[in-house]
């Protein structure tokens, strides 16, 4: 076979997009009982106008047209839907399998028997410290009892292969082997993904966000236990730190492989980067198909990428540049480096960022608003909610 008729990889394909995506995530409501320091999206308060059930499933049966194979749904909380169940079991009798992420505050022993029935369907049970006092200080008082019970009333119930979902901090970095630990002893998966600088993560992420060394201590500990560890491919900046690629595609696949519906129908390139300068479309004109087809954002991410200044870097094919959402989130220009770029490139490119460098938020379900908090290790002070009606954030959806 001569050069001209090489077959590109199957990686080079996934550059220029599929007819579907690989990956669709999928949050079916903003509203949530907890208000996670780092909530990417920023939830808390229910959307009126999110997506009805009929509508839902009307995105369903597109999906299975599709061959769309499973759904990572998130929220939010996306249990809290009082049509959550009947939506879980109307995907799977039409071939979409559902992976839902919870803090497990409905996975309750009946349900857990439900879902341990139940083929197609995954669960991933949200944990961000391996104690209570790491835990609760990101995602709330108490939240690391519930997650616990989750997963022991999961495992009780006979459940195979669910997933214990770990966003990476400089608070439970060197809780990794702890973390596999209680994953081995529930026997469930450990999942592990980066903290990503957007929604209420951008508030927090110069606090939180694993320092150099510990990104160093996160690729050996990944390149000793990765065969048995999940990632979503979130770490493929560490590859320039070695010889020894990390499992993955090692590629940004924003609206190429990846995408998010958010819960009023709006599509997004990347679930990390719900921004209205990544918003492709919404489904309810016309469907999801056709944004995933002929968005012009979709269409121009699927065109032959030059790698921007990075170009120049020797690691470059090793980290491909890093992650389109960090990099707009903490202000530095997409064809740049990562901001956690391990060859020191985006310390760099963050300390020469200008004044007003940071994109302004485009949503916010945040039961209180936005505001920036200092983040510490320890025990979390308790949060008085402003309203009356902050007191619950689900009340209408119990």
């Amino acid at each position: 076979m001569t050069t001209a008729e090489r077959v590109p990889s199957l990686v080079e394909q996934f550059k220029f997009g599929l007819e579907a995506p690989i990956c669709l995530t999928w949050e079916w409501t903003y509203a949530c009982n907890l208000a996670c320091e780092h909530c990417l999206s920023s939830s808390g308060r229910r959307d009126p106008d999110e997506l009805s059930t009929g509508e839902i499933k009307a995105v369903i049966d597109e999906l299975q047209r599709m061959q769309v194979f499973y759904v990572n749904v998130g929220g939010g909380e996306p249990t809290v839907r009082p049509d959550f169940w009947e939506l879980l079991d109307y995907a799977v009798a039409h071939d979409v399998g559902i992976k839902f992420s919870t803090n497990g505050v409905k996975i309750t022993p009946e349900r857990a028997r439900r879902l341990a029935a139940t083929d197609y369907v995954d669960v991933q049970i949200s944990l961000d410290g391996a104690t209570r006092e790491v835990n609760d200080a990101v995602r709330g008082p108490g939240s690391y009892d519930m997650a616990m019970t989750a997963l022991r009333n999961l495992a009780d119930a006979g459940m195979k292969d669910f997933k214990i979902s770990v966003v990476m901090t400089r608070h439970n970095i060197a809780q990794l082997d702890e973390f596999k630990r209680i994953a081995d002893d529930f026997g469930a998966q450990l999942r592990i993904t980066r903290l990503r600088p957007s929604g209420r993560g951008a508030d927090v992420w110069d606090e939180l966000h694993p320092t150099p060394t510990q990104q160093i201590e996160l690729y050996e500990w990944l390149v000793a236990h990765g065969d048995g560890i999940l990632t979503g491919d979130s770490f493929f900046h560490l590859n320039a730190l070695g010889s020894e690629p990390l499992p993955g595609l090692n590629l940004c696949g924003a609206g190429r492989v990846v995408c998010l519906i958010d819960p009023v129908g709006d599509v997004y390139a990347c679930p990390f980067a719900i921004h209205d300068v990544f918003k492709a479309g919404n489904v309810r004109p016309s469907g999801f198909g056709t944004v995933w087809r002929d968005s012009a954002l979709f269409n121009d991410l699927r065109k032959p990428q030059t790698g921007g200044i990075c170009n120049s870097c020797p690691a470059y094919d090793s980290c491909q540049g890093g992650c389109m959402a960090a990099k707009f989130f903490t202000g530095l220009p997409l064809e740049g480096p990562d901001p956690e770029c391990v060859q020191g490139h985006g310390e760099r490119a963050l300390a020469g960022r200008g004044a007003n460098a940071l994109p302004k938020a485009s949503q916010d379900h945040s039961r209180t608003g936005r505001k920036k908090t200092q983040v510490s290790l320890g025990i979390p002070a308790i949060r008085v909610p402003d309203r009356a009606c902050d007191t619950s954030p689900i009340a209408d959806l119990a």
